[in-house]
Formats: structure tokens, sequence, C-alpha cells
């Protein structure tokens, strides 16, 4: 596949990274020639100096036979105007990164397919639905549902006092074959597990399960759930926002933010919440704003420095339930074994959301897993494809991937190994990097 991508920022140059580990011809274009040679040292590409808006650059970057063409400059006029042009030259499918959700309601949304442009991506509004789930969702670093809920992806911190701790899968099985641990981040390595795999301390295990079974898994793994009432959010961003709009008036919500423009814009935007100008880094503002009563903190300034200290501190002070926005991926891992709670980034969000759009197989969703190498993917089986032809455990699936579940009708299951994938099943699957390629023999 032929892939553009025009903008080199966090999202384009991530994506790009990842189609280059795969058999795809990348162009990456951007405006800055310093930043384009930046990238090139470091990943196999085309990179070509041009801007957006200009028909020329874009003619120049092979259009014409390209499968693929994704706008995610800063500039979301630029994106679409992009899109526009490249469908005119005959690009088969297009996607646009936009900085605001008027774009995305229907009326917007039917104008701009008519135009050419196919996908709309926007990363904040993405993130804040990761935000607003994991508030909403305590006990889990990560909640993913699958055909609104009918299967869910429950990734868990294990602790001294789960139940769980020091046994093997095959043990989970006996207990409830409801529940199915699908891959293990241990120490800043991701595993696929199997039978005789061992849950150990310290490991975020990723379960997938019904939603019948959601409070079971909570008991295995020895979590407490609680009810957020009093959130604390650290920055006035386009993500905090979005967020306070997702949480609704369900929430006593606080934000606090430096800049005093900022701050009274969010105030004059929110009726239902309190903002507070002031340094979140100040310790004697967050006690003075009683952040040992919240129950949960929000950490999504620009920086993410700043966002993994103060999720630190306010887990010192008594907060449950922390949040950090990180943005520098170097930084996961720390973050991580700082153990500040859950972690979001943006990028890494909507450069999966647009993954998908890359593969051969038809696939509803793509997600990465938080703190781990691995995705999950929810493929739809096609009439007459591998994984319809025998049960899962004839398959020879790759051992570095692994069905979690399946979607049939309005029902959802977790896959055993006699679990036969029909036609039109939607199949829950968690691959590492090394697997995706094969995946698409099995759904294409």
């Amino acid at each position: 596949m032929k892939v553009v991508i025009v903008g080199a920022g966090e999202v384009g140059t991530h994506l790009a990274k990842m189609l280059s580990k795969e058999d795809h011809d990348i162009v990456l274009m951007d405006e800055d020639a310093d930043k384009l040679h930046h990238i090139s040292s470091q990943v196999d590409l085309l990179t070509i100096t041009g801007y957006a808006n200009s028909f020329r650059d874009l003619k120049e970057t092979g259009l014409s036979k390209a499968d693929l063409f994704i706008a995610v400059t800063p500039y979301e006029e630029r994106n679409i105007f992009a899109c526009v042009q490249a469908k005119d030259m005959g690009v088969q499918r297009t996607v646009a990164r936009i900085n605001q959700g008027e774009y995305l309601t229907d009326k917007y949304r039917e104008k701009l397919l008519n135009l050419g442009v196919d996908e709309l991506i926007y990363p904040e509004s993405l993130a804040a639905k990761e935000i607003a789930s994991s508030v909403k969702q305590v006990g889990t670093r990560q909640m993913i549902e699958f055909s609104q809920g009918k299967l869910i992806l429950m990734g868990v911190k294990i602790r001294e006092n789960a139940p769980i701790l020091n046994k093997t899968l095959e043990d989970l099985t006996s207990v409830n074959n409801d529940i199915r641990a699908v891959a293990i981040n241990r120490e800043s390595e991701t595993i696929i597990p199997y039978g005789k795999d061992m849950i150990m301390n310290g490991d975020i295990v990723f379960f997938i399960t019904t939603r019948a079974n959601q409070n079971r898994v909570f008991e295995m793994a020895g979590k407490e759930i609680f009810a957020v009432r009093n959130v604390m959010i650290l920055g006035g961003s386009r993500i905090a926002q979005k967020t306070v709009e997702r949480l609704g008036d369900s929430y006593n919500i606080k934000v606090i933010e430096s800049d005093k423009v900022r701050s009274q814009k969010v105030a004059d935007r929110f009726e239902n919440i309190l903002v507070i100008q002031g340094d979140g880094r100040n310790l004697d503002l967050l006690k003075e704003e009683r952040i040992e009563r919240m129950d949960a903190f929000i950490a999504v300034t620009g920086n993410s420095e700043t966002n993994i200290l103060s999720c630190h501190l306010a887990k010192t002070m008594g907060v449950k339930r922390t949040v950090a926005e990180v943005e520098n991926i170097d930084f996961m891992g720390i973050a991580e074994s700082m153990d500040i709670g859950s972690i979001i980034n943006k990028k890494l969000i909507a450069a999966s959301y647009i993954y998908k759009y890359t593969l051969g197989a038809k696939v509803a969703q793509a997600k990465c897993l938080t703190a781990s190498d691995a995705e999950v993917f929810e493929f739809i089986a096609k009439e007459g494809s591998k994984i319809t032809e025998h049960p899962i455990r004839d398959l020879a699936f790759p051992d570095d991937a692994k069905i979690g579940g399946y979607i049939r009708g309005t029902k959802g299951f977790v896959a055993k190994g006699d679990t036969h994938i029909q036609e039109n099943d939607k199949v829950v699957v968690f691959a590492l990097p090394s697997a995706i390629k094969k995946l698409d023999k099995y759904f294409k």
C-alpha cells in the first residue's frame, strides 16, 4: 500500500514509524526540512518538503498512485483542503485531522464527505473519551468496549492482595472460563500469555470478558470499587475541556489553569465547574483546594513532566484515581514505574485510530494498549476467510497474537479452543507488532 502523510508532527511522525515497519510505501511531507531530515535518518521512507495547501507540492508526493492520504498538520483547514485535492487526484481514502468538534456533526460531516474527506480524526476528543472512561471506571488502567460493551477489555494492575497472584492462566480458566487474560505488561515487556504463564505482582494484565463478569475481574484482582464524585483537573487545554463535556453534570469538577486568559475562557464556557487560576505545581494551592478530598485527579497540561509529578503528588496525598497525559513516549515507562495511575497519549490513540485503514482486512476498531507494545483489533470475519475454516485450536494462529473473544449478532463471547468463528463475526484479536502482518491472511 502506498501511504502519503502530510504533517510531521507527533501524530504523523509516530504513524510513519509504525507503518515503516511493514511493507508499505511511505511518503512524509512537511514544510520543515530539518524535521524531515531528522526523521529520515531514523525511518525508511521518502520525505518531501512542501505545504499541505499547495497543489504543486501535493502532486509531487505521487498522490495519483496513493491508496491512503493522511493530513495531520496542526491546521485543520489545510488538512481538509489537502484531502479534497488528494481525492480529486485519485486517492482511494483520505483522512484529515481536525481541531474542533463542529466538523463531526452530521451537518458538516456529510458536506466534507461529499467534498472528498472520507474520515476525520480529532486527537483531543479521542484522548478525552479515554480519560472520561478511565474516571468513570475505577479499578482499571485501561478499559475498551467492543460493539457497545458486548465485550470488554480491562487492563488491571496486579498487587499483593490479588487472589489471582502467582496463579497460572489455567488456574484462572478453571475458576471462570468467561474471563481470559490476553496480554501482560511486565517490567516494560509485553507478553502474549498462555496456559502455563503465571500472573505476578506488578503485572498489568489485560482481561477480555463480558459485562456480566466485569465485577468478577475486580474481585480476582483484589480491586476496591469506589464512587467518583469530586474531580480535579490540572490544565485548561482542549483535552481538559472535552473531558469536562464528557463527564457532564454528574461530577463536582475543579479546573486549575495557570494562564489567565485560558482560565477565563474555560470559566465562561462551563457554568457547572469551578475554575481556579494558579500554578497546579504549587503544593500550598493544591492543599488549599482540598486535593485530599478529591476522588480523581487528571493532569492534562502541555508538559509531560508536570503531569507525571503532579499525579504522583496527588497519589501521595490520598487521591485514589489519577490520570496523566504523557505525550513524550520516552517518559511512559518512567510514568508507569512511578505507579501514577492511568496514562494517556493522544498521538498513540490517534495513530491507532488511523492505523486500521492501512490493514487489508476489514477492521471495526484498532487500539494500542497503554504502557505496552500490543495492539488490539476488532476484525470482521469475511466469507471464505481463513479464520472461518477451523476451530481456533486448529488454525495455527501466530504465537505472538491471541483471539480474545467474538461478537455474534447481539451477544459477546470469550473465545475458547473449540470456538469456530463464522462469517460476519466481530473478532477481538491482541497482537504484538511482529504479528500484525500475519493477521491479514486470516481475515482477508
